[in-house]
């Protein structure tokens, strides 16, 4: 058991909040600092069945991705869904944290970790972080080892975390040698991909006209859905905070699902 405020640092050391984006929302969300922890969840978004879960197995912290609340709320009621998964939230005694846009840039943060797994080299940050340090900021890009088509880098990925429906923009027979990374909803990455000489891009989701954007630039889009791009990454730190807190109870949600289902069609 250790103290609240203990867990909000090791996660600080993991993914600096500096390094989050100005309109968002991270830290420690819900939650007094004082308090002890011994039971620790992660999820990539607080969701009814991601709350009913933290508070049926007495949940002390719930490490969320994406933030909850995301933008100032001027009540909490249960007349929104935001609104009373938070009251159920602190009924609980639940403290919610969440490191999201710093998480996705930080040195082991998620768009590093698509590129380890990817095994790229000469890897560097799209938007480096002006401090003088290459290493820090927003995506990532790198050099693939080998041919590898359009293709051939959409299975690849998709086969890494379990994707069940990855889509593609641009021609499939495409060769690759450098890609950028951006976990979730990544287009606004497109240029700076495209300035950086990447011939794709891997992320989650992207706008329709950011769609006639690459295919229009040349740029072709992994697209594996939001929840594939990021989840995985909240598995890991799960396992990463039980590992240097052992007298932690840690796990990722059970009960978190994509929103998102592919339909197969009946002919």
């Amino acid at each position: 058991m250790i103290q609240l405020e203990e867990a909000c640092q090791a996660l600080a050391r993991i993914a600096p909040l500096r390094l989050a984006e100005s309109w968002d929302n991270v830290g420690l969300l819900v939650g007094d600092r004082s308090r002890s922890v011994s039971r620790v969840m992660t999820c990539l978004t607080i969701t009814p069945n991601v709350v009913a879960e933290a508070v049926s197995e007495q949940v002390d912290l719930v490490v969320t991705h994406h933030p909850l609340p995301f933008k100032p709320l001027q009540r909490i009621t249960s007349d929104t869904t935001s609104g009373k998964m938070l009251l159920q939230l602190i009924a609980g005694n639940v403290a919610v944290y969440s490191a999201h846009t710093a998480f996705d840039s930080a040195q082991e943060g998620i768009n590093q970790q698509w590129a380890d797994q990817l095994q790229l080299t000469e890897i560097q940050t799209l938007l480096p972080v002006d401090d003088g340090q290459d290493d820090l900021g927003a995506g990532r890009m790198g050099a693939i080892a080998g041919p590898t088509t359009l293709e051939q880098l959409a299975q690849r990925s998709a086969t890494l975390v379990h994707a069940s429906a990855p889509r593609l923009v641009g021609q499939t027979d495409a060769v690759v040698t450098r890609v950028a990374l951006a976990c979730g909803s990544g287009g606004s990455f497109l240029s700076a991909a495209r300035r950086r000489g990447c011939e794709a891009m891997i992320t989650g989701e992207a706008t329709f006209h950011t769609c006639l954007e690459a295919e229009s630039a040349g740029v072709g889009l992994v697209l594996l859905g939001h929840y594939y791009s990021e989840r995985f990454a909240m598995e890991r730190l799960a396992d990463r905070l039980a590992g240097e807190f052992s007298d932690l109870a840690v796990w990722a949600s059970r009960q978190e699902r994509d929103p998102v289902v592919a339909v197969a069609l009946k002919h």
